[in-house]
Formats: C-alpha cells, sequence, structure tokens
C-alpha cells in the first residue's frame, strides 16, 4: 500500500481500493454509476468481507443507527460495499492524522 499522503483526500484513497461508483456525467451534472472495481483486489476483498460481518451483526439488531438504516434501505450487498468504503475512508483519515481508532460508545 503506498503512503496514505499520496492521496489528496479519503475519497481518492477508497477509488483506490476500487470502491467508490465511477462518476460520469454531461453538462456539468455528474452521476454516480457502478463501483469502479479497480486497485488493491486483495484490500478491497477484505474491507468488503469485514463490512459484511458487521451487517451480520446489524441483522441481530446489534450496529449503528447508520449501519441499520443503510440496511433497511438498501440490498445486503451494496450495503456491505457502502461500509466497505466508509471504512476505508476512516482508515485513511487515521493514518493520516496518526489517530488511534475510537469506537462509537456502547449504547444503554
Amino acid at each position: 500500500m503506498p503512503d496514505p499522503g499520496v492521496f489528496r483526500s479519503a475519497r481518492g484513497f477508497a477509488a483506490w481500493t476500487g470502491l467508490t461508483p465511477r462518476l460520469s456525467g454531461t453538462a456539468g451534472k455528474q452521476r454516480p454509476g457502478r463501483v469502479s472495481k479497480a486497485g488493491d483486489e486483495m484490500l478491497r476483498r477484505f474491507l468488503v468481507l469485514g463490512a459484511t460481518a458487521m451487517i451480520r451483526l446489524a441483522s441481530q439488531g446489534k450496529g449503528s443507527p447508520w449501519l441499520l438504516g443503510l440496511v433497511a434501505r438498501k440490498r445486503p450487498k451494496l450495503a456491505a460495499v457502502a461500509l466497505a468504503n466508509k471504512t476505508a475512508r476512516v482508515a485513511w483519515a487515521m493514518m493520516v492524522s496518526g489517530a488511534c481508532y475510537r469506537g462509537a460508545p456502547a449504547a444503554a
């Protein structure tokens, strides 16, 4: 994996992993398309696999409100790729800042 400072933003890192939609459009209006699947196949596979495990926990009622809402609105595979994209962006931010992961506080 290259140095995280090479990427200008978290979206650039997620695009390198192949987890962002390919943009196309005309007349200045951008429309997201399918996920590009470019980049590191193994990293993308592990991110989606981890997201699938999180969705399995969310189906048991254990998960963030954002994830529970996403699973309710979208198909499971699509939700897994969206969660993997979010995880890649968080990972990039942690690598750039050198911060440690702070999980969401447990619900009471």
